[in-house]
């Protein structure tokens, strides 16, 4: 039976999907695949950003003040929608159905959704998820609804960088740090330790910070145990 073998999207909820994509983009060099109205929802829409053919980040965006059958009334910005996991095929998405279903967890699908087939089930803490698969990747000709790229202010110019990003050269790890803006994401620290790491060197940060001795002492694998 095959089981989830990665990621297929992580889905984020957002209030602003054009500074999502642009920062994506950007910043990490992930591809623009698919931009439409969310199916099944009230004026919800969804983008996509690939980091393989078969590993995408998503955002969902709602209206203000809308509530449907599937989705809180607008969702907390930058929160967890869902996360769908990746299988290899069809039929290992329906024997993981069976193996949900017999576990006494209803489950929903296959639902085509033209790129992607998935079925849906919850987990513990009210976990959303999903597990998806596709055969090909996401063509982008086809996802990218000209009626959402204009609601998200998305000019043509700026949709030809998000669909193909700027290429970047390795620097080898030269590049300094640049000075803590307001205007920029900061690190998920906070305070004196996120200060405190911005004083030192990398080589200090990876020296002083690091962690790296595992709770129990093991003897190493040989490639065999590994096996």
């Amino acid at each position: 039976m095959g089981l989830p073998n990665g990621v297929h999207h992580l889905a984020l909820n957002t209030g602003d999907m054009k500074a999502q994509v642009e920062f994506f983009t950007d910043v990490l060099g992930a591809e623009l695949k698919a931009l439409y109205w969310m199916h099944g929802t009230n004026g919800y829409f969804h983008g996509f950003l690939e980091l393989n053919e078969h590993s995408y980040i998503a955002f969902v965006q709602a209206p203000q003040g809308a509530v449907d059958a599937t989705s809180p009334p607008v969702p907390e910005k930058a929160s967890l929608n869902h996360v769908a996991f990746n299988v290899g095929s069809e039929e290992k998405l329906v024997a993981m159905r069976d193996r949900i279903r017999s576990r006494g967890v209803v489950v929903i699908g296959p639902i085509d959704h033209g790129f992607c087939k998935s079925i849906y089930f919850g987990g513990p803490e009210g976990l959303r998820l999903e597990l998806s698969t596709n055969p090909v990747g996401i063509d982008e000709r086809a996802w990218i609804d000209p009626e959402v790229v204009e609601k998200c202010n998305i000019s043509a110019e700026e949709l030809k960088t998000y669909l193909a990003p700027a290429k970047y050269r390795d620097e080898a790890g030269k590049v300094t740090q640049p000075p803590l803006r307001d205007d920029k994401p900061h690190p998920m620290w906070r305070g004196e330790a996120l200060y405190r790491a911005l004083r030192m060197t990398d080589d200090e940060v990876t020296r002083t910070m690091s962690e790296p001795t595992p709770p129990v002492k093991v003897e190493p694998r040989t490639h065999a145990m590994a096996k």
